[in-house]
């Protein structure tokens, strides 16, 4: 069975934010494996090692990302790629057109990624991607099972779980709950240095990056939060006075 994981580096989420302008500043910055590509990883192994076969991890951003990559070949899985250029800057649609181009010249049994990234918290690379390729798509996913060619999928819908069957090849997100995922062991950092690491650039893939879809204009922090007010008098005159403050001060009614 071959598994591919989409993973993507992100900011530890301990980390303080700060910007400087306009943008984030990175210097001595932590970066992480995106926490809901950690499920993945780990379902992906777990798979693996039930069904045999292999797991390849790929990431589409800047050199630094290949430390997320070999964190993940730590953890298990078989080989890693990285896929970078500077057309590549974040734009989610250039991004699964960039894992799509890739991918299409490969075998694969399933995809699965997070449900989201902690940075961007759009989710649209995944359900992008899964349309390009043209496989089902489960999102959300808190149990997966293999089995006859086809798969069997618990996710969280809005609270409520909803069981799903597909048949493979499909594409999978990853939700909190779908496993615990392992630390890297120190023999698993030792053997992570020997197992095959590809980059490719764009022009590698042979892909033509079009513009942006999207681009963020603008970036700042949320204005400071005033101390709280206590309303004295009668409920009556406490209701008109709350109905004054917010159309006066707060601007909402």
């Amino acid at each position: 069975m071959n598994i591919v994981v989409l993973l993507k580096q992100t900011f530890d989420t301990e980390e303080k934010i700060v910007l400087e302008n306009g943008a984030i500043a990175e210097d001595g910055v932590k970066f992480v494996v995106n926490p809901y590509d950690e499920y993945a990883v780990e379902e992906a192994i777990r798979l693996r090692d039930e069904h045999g076969g292999s797991v390849t991890v790929v990431s589409v951003g800047p050199d630094r990302a290949a430390e997320a990559l070999r964190t993940a070949l730590a953890m298990g899985a078989d080989e890693a790629v990285l896929i970078s250029g500077e057309p590549l800057s974040g734009d989610e649609y250039a991004v699964a057109l960039a894992l799509h181009a890739f991918l299409k010249a490969h075998t694969y049994d399933f995809i699965i990624g997070g449900n989201f990234s902690v940075d961007n918290g759009a989710g649209q690379v995944a359900i992008r991607l899964a349309q390009l390729l043209n496989l089902p798509h489960v999102g959300s996913i808190t149990k997966l099972t293999i089995a006859d060619g086809k798969a069997s999928a618990e996710r969280d819908a809005e609270g409520d779980l909803e069981t799903v069957e597909v048949p493979l090849p499909a594409l999978f997100t990853a939700q909190q709950g779908l496993n615990e995922p392992r630390y890297p062991s120190l023999q698993g950092i030792m053997k992570a240095k020997k197992k095959p690491f590809r980059q490719l650039s764009v022009e590698d893939l042979g892909l033509d990056v079009p513009a942006p879809r999207t681009e963020r204009t603008a970036l700042s922090l949320p204005p400071e939060r005033n101390a709280g007010k206590l309303i004295a008098g009668e409920p009556a005159e406490q209701a008109a006075e709350l109905v004054k403050l917010l159309h006066s001060e707060a601007k909402i009614v």
